[in-house]
């Protein structure tokens, strides 16, 4: 692994509910979660959504995050975004000799870029992809769009490590967290509040990832794509107003890319969505899953 270390994925499991039907339940198969940037997963509602309806539940800790941070590792540090295939490609591969013959992928912000691009380079891995707020494009200015996406495609030859980003505001963060303005708990040394530094060759990694995307790809597994309603974004500091909008990423850009995933994408947008749906408030979260229940029952 190129940001040193043991290359570690961890994969969770959790059983679907016991039902008198089996084989619709083996029908109905797996779950995959893949987690989004400076994250990892403990979102246990998620599971626990899922297995109540017949699916057996699945998350992955991606190699440089999580439960897979080691000694010596750079957090959240790879070189290309096809590295995290190794570890989806084990994952599937997990799922299928245990007998599932459905295999659902729900991927949050990088994660639902990453999936994306996977389930692209694997024509019929998987039978369907849900994303959660998929980061698809960089929600700055047009000169970091463009003018600073340049300049780190040549420093990652030269300085893949240089941080070019200390990390980020605490606005999410704040309100996410039970002790500042949100419901949840989570381990801060594996997803700290302001993040972990950003560096050049990963950065450009994402960036030659959304390239990609808006060239087009052509994933063979209909997508539903899930973004909340509007953002929030450029806050230093926590206000009322972030409880109820995406305060990483910009859902103009979510929207307008989406349909370049494949050929069978539905978008749906959040009423006072937070940038991971499933950590909104009570409405909002209801709504996400919701909408991703249809949308699997019609498939």
């Amino acid at each position: 692994m190129r940001g040193g270390g043991e290359a570690v994925a961890t994969l969770v499991h959790r059983a679907a509910e016991p039902t008198e039907r089996d084989t619709e339940a083996a029908e109905r198969g797996a779950v995959l979660y893949v987690h989004g940037f400076c994250d990892y997963f403990f979102q246990d509602h998620v599971a626990t959504h899922f297995v109540e309806r017949g699916y057996d539940f699945y998350a992955l800790d991606l190699r440089g995050y999580g439960r897979s941070m080691r000694p010596g590792m750079l957090p959240n540090y790879v070189t290309d975004l096809s590295e995290h295939f190794e570890e989806l490609d084990a994952a599937a591969e997990v799922i299928r000799e245990a007998g599932h013959r459905r295999l659902v992928v729900l991927g949050h912000s990088t994660g639902g870029l990453i999936t994306a691009l996977w389930a692209d380079a694997r024509p019929g891995a998987i039978d369907a992809l849900v994303l959660n707020s998929p980061w698809l494009d960089l929600s700055e200015s047009w000169f970091h769009r463009t003018v600073t996406t340049a300049v780190n495609h040549v420093l990652r030859h030269f300085l893949p490590k240089s941080v070019v980003r200390r990390g980020v505001a605490p606005t999410y963060a704040h309100c996410l967290l039970r002790e500042h303005h949100g419901e949840w708990e989570y381990r801060l040394d594996w997803k700290p509040v302001e993040a972990f530094p950003i560096r050049s060759a990963w950065i450009s990694a994402v960036r030659r990832g959304h390239a990609q995307v808006q060239r087009g790809l052509s994933v063979s597994a209909p997508v539903l794509v899930l973004h909340s309603v509007r953002s929030l974004l450029h806050r230093k500091q926590w206000e009322p107003a972030a409880m109820t909008a995406d305060t990483v990423l910009d859902v103009e850009q979510i929207a307008r890319w989406a349909p370049k995933i494949g050929p069978d994408v539905t978008t749906v947008a959040i009423q006072d969505g937070l940038h991971d749906l499933a950590l909104s408030g009570p409405p909002a979260r209801e709504k996400f899953f919701a909408e991703i229940d249809a949308w699997l029952g019609d498939r």
